[in-house]
C-alpha cells in the first residue's frame, strides 16, 4: 500500500476519535442527569406516600389509643362503684358490732353490779359462818375435854396409824407382783447367761511354792551369811520362807505382782545352778521383764476372749495386770473377763447394745490395777483411768456405778451390776477370811440393833442373812414390813459386802391361857 494512503487512513482515525470522545461523553452526561433527575422524582414519590401513610397511621393509633383509655375509664369507674358497695357494707357492720358491743357493756357493767352486790352479802354469810364455827368448835372443845391442837394430833396419829397398815399392804402386794414378774425373768435371763459363760474358780492364796530339785539347794539360795536371800527379799520385796518342807521354798507376798516375780527369778536361778547378788540381780529383771511381757500377752488374751477392740496399749497393760491381783480370793482378770461376757449376753437377750455391755464389764475393776499405786477406791481410779483414755460417758457411768456409788444411767450398767454380782457370788469364787466374816457379822447385828422395838438380832450364813426378833408390843406387822426395808437401805448405805444379804424380821405374838 502507498504510504499516502496509511498516512490518510491514521489521519482519519485520530479526526474521528478526537471528535467522538467529547460526544460521547456529552451523551453519557445528559443521561446520568437524566436518570438522577429520575430517582429525584421517585424519591419525592416515595417521601409523599410515607408521609401520607405516616399520617394514616397515626390517626389509626390515635383512634385506637382514645378506644382503650375509654375502656379503661369505664372499667374504673365500674370497679370504684363496687369498691364503694364494699365499703358501704363494711361500715354497715362496724355499726351493728359497735352497737352489739355498746349493748354488751351494758350488760358487763349490769353483771358486775350485781356480783359486787352478791359478793358483799357472800362476805357478810361468811362473817356469820366463821362466828357460827367459832362457837361450834368451842362446844366441841367443852364437850370432848380436847384442844384444838390436841384434837388434831389425835387425827393425825390415828390417820398415821390408817396410812402405815395400808402402805404396807401396798408394799406387800408391790412387792408380791413384782417379785412374781422379776424373778421369772430374770432367772430365765440369768440362768441362760451363767449357762453360756461357764467358768472354773480358783481361790488365789498370799504365798507361792517354788519346787527344788534337793534339799542341798537351800543353803545355796540363803548364801554365806544369807547374803543370797536377803538380796532376792530386797530387790522382790517378798518374804521367802524356808522351813523343813522337803523340797520347797515358800514365797510369801500380799503383792501377787512382785511375788510372780520372785518366783520366776528363783526358778531361772535354781535352773542356772549360779546364785549369788550379782546372778540374783540379772534373773529379777529378767523375771521382771518376762512378767511384763505376761502382762501385756493377757490383756490381749482377755480383749480376744471378749471381742473388746480399740483399747489404748496402756489399757491393755493395766488390764493384764489384773492377772496378778485378787479380791475375797477371786483372780480379777478371769472375773472381769467373766462379767464382760455375762453382761453382752444379757444385753443381747434384753436388745441392749452388747458392745458398749461387754466392753464396761471387762473395764468395770481396771482400776484394781492402780489401787495398791494411788489413793482411792478401785472405783475412782478406774473412773479416772477412763477419763484419761477419753472413754464413752456410758462406760465411764457403767463403771462408775457397779458399786452403786452413782445411780446407772443406761440399762448396760445395771447389766454390769448384775453381772458383777453374779460372778462375784459364784460357789467358791470368793473366800474371806474369818476376821472379815466376825465383822461383817458384828456390823450387821450393829445395824440391826440400832432400831427400836428389836429384842434380838443374829447374823446367820457367813453374814448373809440377819434375823431381826421384835418386841410384839411395839411393832406391829405393818410397821414390821417398813423396818426390814430400813435395815436393807442402812445396810446398803453403810457396808460393802458381796452378793446380797438378806433381812428376816421376825414378830411373834403368843396367849397362854391355863385352865382350872
Amino acid at each position: 500500500m502507498p504510504e499516502n494512503q496509511i498516512l490518510l487512513i491514521v489521519a482519519t482515525f485520530l479526526i474521528s476519535v478526537a471528535i467522538g470522545i467529547p460526544t460521547g461523553i456529552f451523551f453519557r452526561k445528559k443521561i446520568a442527569e437524566s436518570k438522577i433527575e429520575s430517582a429525584e422524582n421517585e424519591v419525592k414519590r416515595l417521601l409523599e406516600n410515607a408521609k401520607i401513610e405516616a399520617e394514616n397511621r397515626k390517626k389509626e393509633e390515635i383512634f385506637t389509643a382514645k378506644e382503650e383509655i375509654l375502656k379503661a375509664r369505664n372499667e374504673l369507674d365500674k370497679e370504684i362503684k363496687e369498691r364503694r358497695g364494699e365499703i358501704q357494707l363494711q361500715e354497715k357492720r362496724v355499726i351493728q358490732k359497735e352497737e352489739t358491743l355498746e349493748r354488751r357493756a351494758e350488760n358487763f357493767e349490769r353483771r358486775e353490779k350485781e356480783l359486787e352486790k352478791k359478793h358483799q352479802e357472800l362476805d357478810g354469810q361468811k362473817d356469820a359462818l366463821n362466828q357460827v364455827f367459832a362457837k361450834q368448835m368451842q362446844e366441841l372443845q367443852r364437850i370432848s375435854g380436847l384442844t384444838k391442837e390436841e384434837a388434831k394430833k389425835q387425827i393425825l396419829n390415828e390417820l398415821e396409824k390408817q396410812v402405815t397398815v395400808e402402805k404396807a399392804t401396798l408394799l406387800k402386794e408391790l412387792d408380791a407382783k413384782a417379785r412374781e414378774e422379776a424373778n421369772k425373768n430374770a432367772k430365765e435371763l440369768i440362768s441362760f447367761a451363767i449357762q453360756k459363760c461357764a467358768a472354773d474358780h480358783t481361790s488365789e492364796t498370799t504365798v507361792s511354792v517354788v519346787a527344788l530339785p534337793n534339799d542341798d539347794m537351800k543353803g545355796r539360795i540363803i548364801g554365806r551369811e544369807g547374803r543370797n536371800i536377803k538380796a532376792l527379799e530386797t530387790l522382790t520385796g517378798i518374804d521367802l520362807i524356808i522351813d523343813d518342807t522337803p523340797e520347797a521354798v515358800i514365797l510369801s507376798g500380799f503383792d501377787p505382782l512382785r511375788r510372780e516375780v520372785a518366783k520366776i527369778a528363783l526358778e531361772k536361778l535354781i535352773d542356772d545352778g549360779r546364785i549369788h547378788p550379782a546372778k540374783i540381780e540379772e534373773m529379777v529383771e529378767k523375771a521382771k521383764e518376762e512378767v511384763e511381757a505376761s502382762i501385756k500377752a493377757e490383756g490381749e488374751r482377755a480383749m480376744l476372749e471378749t471381742g473388746v477392740n480399740g483399747l489404748n496399749p496402756d489399757m491393755v497393760k493395766l488390764i493384764g495386770k489384773l492377772r496378778y491381783r485378787t479380791s475375797y480370793g477371786q483372780n480379777v482378770l478371769n472375773h472381769s473377763i467373766e462379767v464382760s461376757n455375762l453382761a453382752r449376753i444379757m444385753a443381747e437377750e434384753l436388745g441392749a447394745d452388747p458392745k458398749i455391755a461387754r466392753r464396761a464389764g471387762l473395764l468395770h475393776d481396771i482400776g484394781k490395777a492402780l489401787d495398791h499405786d494411788m489413793e482411792g477406791t478401785h472405783v475412782e481410779i478406774g473412773v479416772e483411768v477412763l477419763k484419761k483414755y477419753k472413754e464413752n460417758e456410758i462406760i465411764i457411768n457403767a463403771v462408775q456405778a457397779h458399786h452403786g456409788d452413782v445411780e446407772p444411767k443406761s440399762i448396760e450398767a445395771v447389766l454390769v451390776q448384775a453381772a458383777d454380782a453374779i460372778s462375784a457370788s459364784r460357789p467358791g469364787a470368793r473366800r474371806e477370811t474369818l476376821e472379815t466374816y466376825i465383822k461383817r457379822l458384828e456390823k450387821l447385828e450393829e445395824i440391826a440393833d440400832s432400831f427400836e422395838g428389836v429384842e434380838k438380832s443374829f447374823a446367820i450364813q457367813a453374814g448373809r442373812e440377819v434375823r431381826l426378833i421384835v418386841k410384839p408390843e411395839k411393832i406391829t406387822d405393818a410397821e414390821m414390813v417398813i423396818m426390814a426395808r430400813d435395815v436393807a437401805k442402812k445396810i446398803e448405805d453403810q457396808m460393802e459386802y458381796p452378793g446380797q444379804i438378806k433381812v428376816n424380821v421376825i414378830r411373834e405374838t403368843r396367849a397362854i391361857e391355863y385352865a382350872k
